[in-house]
């Protein structure tokens, strides 16, 4: 589900504020790029933890109605929750791979980790870190 929160950034000397009213969450970034980032997967890994305690999110603040002090901007950051909790999810699944036998004797016989070599290829090919 996808949705567009307003967040407060507040430029400081050496980073940059976030409030997500919304949420009352607080984070910061680097600078403005980082500062969005980082509202972003706030607002995100918050609202999967409501979302697991069977509550519903926040309905977003309408931009022109979050106060602000002086020097704070009002942006919107959008967030994809579903997208987000697909990507962080962590949990190990299982899935039958067929490979030839000698292969897979191989593999035994070198003490090989087949699911590990195989993760590790997916997220070469994939370019995942």
């Amino acid at each position: 589900m996808k949705r567009v929160y307003p967040v407060v950034l507040t430029q400081c000397p050496d980073s940059v504020l976030v409030y997500v009213p919304d949420f009352n969450i607080d984070t910061e970034g680097k600078d403005f790029a980082d500062a969005i980032e980082m509202a972003r997967d706030a607002i995100s890994i918050t609202a999967v933890c409501i979302e697991d305690d069977g509550a519903e999110l926040p309905v977003p603040s309408d931009v022109n109605d979050v106060k602000v002090e002086k020097g704070g901007i009002v942006t919107l950051v959008d967030v994809d929750v579903d997208d987000y909790r697909q990507k962080n999810d962590m949990r190990s699944v299982r899935r039958n791979v067929t490979l030839p036998a000698y292969l897979d004797y191989a593999a035994g016989k070198s003490g090989i980790n087949v699911s590990a070599v195989l993760q590790a290829a997916l997220k070469r090919e994939l370019k995942i870190s």
